[in-house]
């Protein structure tokens, strides 16, 4: 367990107490949620603002476990695959919880996990014939509108619902084209390997 793989390790560690505080039966239990009320007409509920200050740290160290490993040469096959474990509970649990709690679509986590299974299966399918597939630009494009859409959804929109402007939605909108987009690359670019 070099560094970049423990930074890994504690991405995870977040995703877990924020699907913790976004699950957690607060009313059934007699407790309150503690709301924040903007210009009086915005209302945050502050479990979402703790889960997107949590959500932003795990983000970061996405970066910063890559950069680390890269930089300093310590890339491993458990960091490649812990990071993308790691990154792929982190979005697509928080995706699957803000849908089964009707603040976005649930179209956009069926999208994203279809996605993801089928991109994983064309690595294992590559890799098991000795091949590498590389991450393309679109995916970590759609990775960057993700991430800064879901932090917008938890932070209710916030500066933009103050001009009521939805810029969360349509860059979670992009995010789900871009993750489209994508997966049809990741099957053209190996499309010989996977039917030979």
């Amino acid at each position: 367990m070099n560094l970049p793989n423990k930074i890994t390790s504690i991405r995870l560690i977040l995703t877990f107490f924020i699907v913790i505080i976004l699950l957690f039966p607060f009313d059934t239990l007699g407790f309150s949620s503690t709301k924040l009320f903007i210009n009086e007409a915005v209302v945050v509920d502050v479990k979402y603002f703790i889960s997107g200050i949590l959500f932003i740290l795990a983000s970061i160290t996405d970066f910063l476990d890559g950069y680390i490993a890269r930089k300093y040469n310590m890339v491993t096959d458990l960091g490649k695959m812990l990071d993308a474990i790691a990154d792929k509970i982190l979005v697509n649990s928080v995706l699957i919880i803000l849908a089964a709690q009707g603040i976005i679509h649930p179209i956009i986590p069926v999208i994203i996990v279809g996605r993801d299974t089928t991109v994983d299966i064309i690595k294992m399918i590559v890799g098991s014939k000795k091949q590498v597939v590389a991450a393309s630009k679109s995916g970590k494009f759609k990775t960057i509108f993700m991430m800064v859409g879901v932090v917008l959804t938890l932070f209710n929109n916030l500066p933009f619902e103050l001009i009521n402007i939805k810029v969360s939605d349509v860059i979670l909108i992009i995010a789900t084209c871009l993750s489209i987009y994508s997966g049809i690359q990741y099957y053209q670019l190996n499309k010989k390997i996977l039917l030979d």
